[in-house]
């Protein structure tokens, strides 16, 4: 029986397409024929798939590289390319070798443990390697990376509850859309649709800041508050709310809508679904809803909208569902 597995020089360049089709994928000028040549690859080999996730993880960790980047890293840097490609080459060189690992370690610029999680139809709780306890949602995606001096989390799609472990002298920072929360030991939720977020304190305080970019710490939250920011926004929005209500609904398996109106309630909503609802006209979008759900069965949901409000299902030109107001003549 024939030995089928890559050879050395095979997976090799396995790897280099991996990089090559991540660095491209990620600039803005991408093509479409460039997006489906890219499946093909992808599909062409499970190695391919498999060696494209491995270069996702070094794609992460690369975005928190310095501007200033280790020597180690800079004989592999390609001419004239731009900071995220020289960031990826730099990392794969880091994370590669042991000395070099351990440099960037000692410096700041690497992490020495770094994990993606992630859950699908059901919600889960995982333990990072910092003792923390963290309770995904559906459809939530997030990484963490352990740096010398902070702990970094990454969440890049739905909703977590964290219960983090006290570290005064290391911090821990979740970064979501633009913004991050920055705390040594608490509970809070954080809730990402698109660009926006919400922030939600119920023990502890946490720093709050709409874009990372600023200067300052952020806004302080107290016990009970909640911040809300989406892209480009200069400060978050702080309230007062009943931390026992909607907001933490989900960790039941519940969504609760509490007369809302349809254009506050969609985006509750379309975290659930995989094609998002959209209204036809702001007049659609004033109408007030409420009720519990079970998370599991939001595609239900839209179904029995045109049956409690005076609205219709209508489909765009895209194929994706729209909203529109009943007539009532």
């Amino acid at each position: 029986m024939s030995d089928t597995r890559p050879t050395e020089a095979e997976h090799d360049a396995i790897t280099e397409a991996a990089a090559q089709w991540c660095m491209r994928l990620h600039e803005p000028d991408c093509t479409r024929r460039e997006r489906d040549a890219f499946a093909v690859w992808l599909n062409a080999n499970p190695l391919h798939a498999c060696e494209y996730e491995a270069v996702l993880d070094i794609w992460e960790v690369s975005t928190h590289l310095p501007r200033s980047a280790p020597t180690e890293a800079q004989v592999i840097a390609p001419r004239r390319s731009p900071w995220q490609r020289f960031a990826v080459a730099a990392a794969i060189t880091l994370l590669a070798a042991p000395v070099a690992a351990f440099s960037g370690w000692q410096l700041g610029w690497l992490p020495n443990a770094y994990e993606r999680f992630q859950a699908g139809t059901s919600a889960k709780t995982v333990t990072l390697p910092d003792g923390s306890q963290v309770e995904l949602n559906l459809g939530t995606q997030l990484t963490f990376s352990n740096y010398k001096d902070e702990r970094r989390v990454t969440l890049s799609k739905g909703e977590a509850f964290f219960k983090v472990s006290h570290d005064t002298a290391h911090p821990f920072l979740v970064q979501a859309a633009e913004g991050r929360v920055r705390v040594t030991g608490t509970q809070f939720n954080v809730w990402l649709y698109e660009d926006q977020v919400r922030v939600t304190l119920l023990e502890g305080s946490v720093l709050v800041t709409s874009n990372k970019n600023l200067s300052g710490d952020g806004l302080r939250l107290e016990p009970g508050m909640q911040a809300r920011y989406k892209a480009g926004d200069n400060a978050a929005q702080i309230s007062q709310i009943q931390t026992n209500t909607q907001d933490l609904a989900w960790r039941n398996g519940k969504l609760v809508l509490d007369n809302l109106s349809l254009a506050d309630a969609l985006p509750l909503i379309n975290r659930y679904l995989d094609t998002p609802l959209s209204l036809a006209d702001s007049a659609t979008g004033r109408l007030r809803i409420g009720g519990v759900f079970n998370t599991r069965e939001i595609s239900h949901l839209v179904t029995t909208l045109p049956k409690v409000l005076p609205v219709y299902l209508s489909v765009s030109h895209d194929g994706k569902p729209v909203l529109n107001p009943r007539s009532t003549l």
